[in-house]
């Protein structure tokens, strides 16, 4: 009973810090409810509180697509509270899960209705990646640029269509959008230590390929 307390308990406090302490708006809050109780019940259909916790170890050895890390840079990068990024928690619960179709569903029935939305298009776009095991598909190729035109100075765009890119084997692709977004980064940041350090990768695989780098 244990487990089944904690579950409890981590989503009532969930719900709570949203509401009090991000001040939820009110339109948000039945997404809210319902992404926590989606959760409560895949605990309730695989969960089992006798198992000792490795977490991670459960979901490297069923080769689950959901890259938890990436989704905490999204979260960091673009999200604000807000209907999207209710969207996008829903989103993210279906992907740890495996289900990385109904992960990208999720994201079109919100696009449905926030179309315009540079937030979801690029979780879009992630959830497509995901969902094709890492292939850089014209769907979710698509997606990501739909998200860099509606917020074409955001980083959080620039940031993971190249990372598809780059993963995709599209390399200069790649580094024409990390090298302005690295040149803007504050001086001594993770995110520009990171980009600097991706672009000299690509820039050295350039160069063993024969290829000049972007200027």
């Amino acid at each position: 009973m244990t487990g089944w307390f904690i579950a409890f308990v981590l989503a009532g406090a969930t719900f709570l810090a949203l509401l009090l302490l991000a001040r939820l708006p009110r339109a948000a809050r039945e997404i809210t409810a319902a992404a926590l109780l989606l959760g409560l019940a895949g605990y309730a259909w695989q969960g089992n509180p006798a198992l000792p916790g490795a977490p991670r170890k459960i979901a490297d050895a069923r080769g689950d697509p959901f890259d938890e890390k990436l989704a905490e840079q999204r979260r960091g990068l673009a999200e604000r509270y807000g209907p999207a990024a209710q969207w996008l928690m829903l989103s993210d619960g279906l992907g740890w899960q495996g289900k990385t179709k109904e992960s990208a569903n999720v994201l079109l029935s919100g696009l449905r209705q926030q179309p315009d939305d540079a937030n979801l298009w690029l979780g879009l776009g992630n959830a497509l990646v995901a969902h094709g095991e890492g292939v850089l598909s014209p769907a979710a190729e698509f997606s990501f640029r739909r998200a860099l035109a509606l917020d074409p100075e955001g980083p959080a765009p620039r940031y993971f269509y190249g990372l598809a890119l780059a993963r995709a084997g599209q390399l200069q692709g790649a580094r024409a959008l990390w090298a302005p977004l690295a040149a803007g980064a504050p001086a001594g940041s993770a995110v520009k230590a990171e980009l600097e350090a991706n672009i000299a990768r690509i820039d050295a695989m350039l160069a063993a390929q024969g290829g000049a780098p972007a200027p």
